[in-house]
């Protein structure tokens, strides 16, 4: 699903990526097989979805992925997202 960037919940995990983005697929179908609930902004088709993303990363690398903690991951491994994952699973 690709959100409108003023449309974001902040109570949910939000991933500023793209399709033609390896790390980006990877992130979206770990998320997807664990049935995360997330919005995605695809930054091909929101104007400004670079923009925000390079804000809350300082960088231009995606994916971006921020969790309602307010803590985010640029490029992540599986294994760095899994555990947040988790970790944010047991509070």
């Amino acid at each position: 699903m690709t959100t409108p960037a003023t449309d974001l919940n902040p109570a949910r995990i939000t991933m500023y990526g793209a399709e033609w983005c390896g790390d980006c697929r990877r992130s979206k179908a770990l998320l997807d097989r664990r049935g995360v609930d997330y919005e995605y902004v695809d930054l091909a088709v929101v104007a400004d979805g670079a923009d925000r993303a390079k804000a809350i990363s300082g960088r231009t690398n995606i994916p971006v992925v921020v969790f309602p903690d307010g803590t985010h991951f640029t490029e992540p491994s599986d294994a760095e997202l899994s555990a947040k994952l988790d970790e944010a699973a047991a509070a």
